[in-house]
This record gives structure tokens, C-alpha cells and sequence, in this order.
């Protein structure tokens, strides 16, 4: 039950995310998966007044998320209106809290230049959508055409496949995939610019040598954590869901299955099969998932 401060949310949806399954080959003592779920309020703390039992919540928890109920804290959650699908809610919290920070890192977008490696994840269709709006000026990394289509729809200016193929430099590079393209993509970097670097899809180490003068001379390499962050996830979530509600976001749906399909889920997701989120609905009635394995 929810101790002070907490509520316990039934869950309806849950979206499992790339990196997760990562951890799952090696997690660590005591983490249970879980971090993007929406669903009603069934029990309140002791000294919480809100939301109250009924409420529906988009909500970050610290684990545990892949379960049919999980207490979280009031802080880590966020109200929904009645007219944002629990589906569409589920696929907030990781990428796009992740999405938003980036921005609030890299500041004013308006007219620069900006390349985003990796970007037809969850991460990255929230991130073109929402730097577009600011003004920027976007050259996006994606493995196909296809994949690639819709981040045009939401404002990309320029879709590659290869870094070695963008035209630069760039004012602002945002960077996930690690290995051979980070240093592909600091190259490409124009002086005193700011290089962003997110992740390590690739799982691959990078090698960056200081001598090399191909990129910006002078450049700003950050290394960003989603959780490194002023404002708290229920501050942030509450941003997402407004944008959402008037119009101004649309999260990328790549594809809704039942909770039973979660190991299959997740081959997918580390298979890059999917574009955008994967959403999972909770069945109550449904027969208990598979385990999970070691190695997704």
C-alpha cells in the first residue's frame, strides 16, 4: 500500500523502452522494469488530498512499472484530461521527459542549424516536433526512408541515413548512437557549437581524438542524463500532457500490443523494429506473461 506521499496507480498501459532491456541482461540487485505506465488512482497515501482515488495519472515511477498495480510518488506523476488516451500517455514519461530536458539544455533553437542523430525513436519524433516549433532548422539520422517520413511530417528539413551524408556544420548536435558517429558527427560541428551526447545506441565505445581538427575547434561536448534536471517529472510530465491536450505534440504510436507480448516486445524494440513507442494494455483477465529472458 502507498505510504505519505504516494499513491498506488492500477496500471492500464505501459511502455517498456530500448534501454530497459539493456538492463535486463545484467540488472541490477533489487530493479524491477517499469518506468512508463498510465492508469487510475486506487489508493492514496496517508497525507495525500490529491489526486484522489478515480483520477486518471500518466506516471514515472523509479521501477516496477511492468505490473497490473505500482505505488509511486505524487511527485512523479501528472493528471490526465479525459480526452488523452491511455495509450498516448503511457509513451510520455521516458522519451518525453528525455526530449524536453534536451531542449532546455541546448536553449533558444530559432534558426540554427541542428542535427539529431538516432531519431526515429520515441526520443527523437518528440524532439523534432518540439525544436521545429521553436524554429530550428533540422537535419535528422534515420536507417530507412520509412522511418524517416514521418519525422518530416513533424518538421525535419532534411532527412539522411549517414552522417557522412548531412551537410553541416551544425549549430547544435544531439547525438545517441555512439561508437563511429559520435566522432562522424563532431566533425560536423560548427565553432564554439554544442554537441549533446545522449546515449550509446550502437553499444559500441567512442573514440575521440583531440588532435583531430575536422570538427569544431573550440566546440562544447555534454554529456546529458535525463534524470541530471531542475524541474521535477511531475512538473515536466504535466508540460507533456498540456502539449498534448491543445494540440501541439503528438506522440508516435509505432505499435499497441497485449502485456502477454512482452518478451516479444522486446526483441523488437532492441531489434530496432519499431518506430516511435511501443505501448503495452493490461488485460486483467489475461493470462500471465512469459518470463522474461536474460537476454531479450
Amino acid at each position: 500500500m502507498p505510504g505519505p506521499g504516494e499513491v498506488l496507480v492500477s496500471i492500464e498501459t505501459y511502455s517498456p523502452n530500448r534501454g530497459e532491456a539493456f538492463l535486463l541482461e545484467s540488472p541490477r540487485p533489487g530493479w524491477r522494469p517499469g518506468k512508463d505506465v498510465a492508469g487510475t488512482v486506487a489508493a492514496t497515501g496517508p497525507d495525500v488530498t490529491w489526486p484522489e482515488v478515480g483520477t486518471r495519472v500518466v506516471a514515472h515511477p523509479e521501477s516496477g512499472g511492468w505490473a497490473e498495480r505500482v505505488v509511486v510518488p505524487v511527485s512523479r506523476l501528472a493528471v490526465l484530461p479525459d480526452d488523452i488516451d491511455m495509450v498516448v500517455a503511457a509513451a510520455l514519461p521516458l522519451a518525453g521527459l528525455t526530449a524536453l530536458r534536451l531542449l532546455k539544455v541546448c536553449g533558444p533553437l530559432a534558426g540554427k542549424t541542428v542535427l539529431i542523430t538516432g531519431a526515429s525513436g520515441g526520443v527523437g519524433h518528440y524532439l523534432v516536433e518540439l525544436a521545429a516549433s521553436q524554429g530550428a532548422i533540422l537535419t535528422v539520422v534515420v536507417g530507412t526512408p520509412e522511418r524517416g517520413r514521418r519525422l518530416r511530417e513533424l518538421g525535419a528539413a532534411d532527412i539522411v541515413h549517414d552522417v557522412t551524408a548531412t551537410v553541416g556544420p551544425f549549430d547544435v548536435v544531439i547525438e545517441s548512437v555512439g561508437g563511429d558517429v559520435l566522432p562522424q558527427a563532431w566533425a560536423r560541428l560548427a565553432g564554439r557549437g554544442l554537441l549533446v551526447w545522449l546515449g550509446q545506441a550502437s553499444r559500441e565505445p567512442v573514440t575521440l581524438d583531440f588532435f583531430d581538427w575536422s570538427g569544431a575547434e573550440s566546440g562544447t561536448l555534454r554529456k546529458f542524463s535525463y534524470a541530471d534536471s531542475d524541474s521535477g517529472e511531475g512538473d515536466d510530465l504535466a508540460t507533456l500532457v498540456r502539449l498534448v491536450h491543445t494540440g501541439r505534440l503528438h506522440p508516435e504510436i509505432g505499435d499497441v500490443r497485449p502485456w502477454s507480448d512482452t518478451c516479444a516486445a522486446l526483441a523488437d524494440l532492441v531489434a530496432r523494429k519499431v518506430r516511435g513507442n511501443l505501448v503495452l494494455k493490461i488485460d486483467p483477465g489475461a493470462p500471465e506473461p512469459a518470463a522474461v529472458p536474460d537476454e531479450p
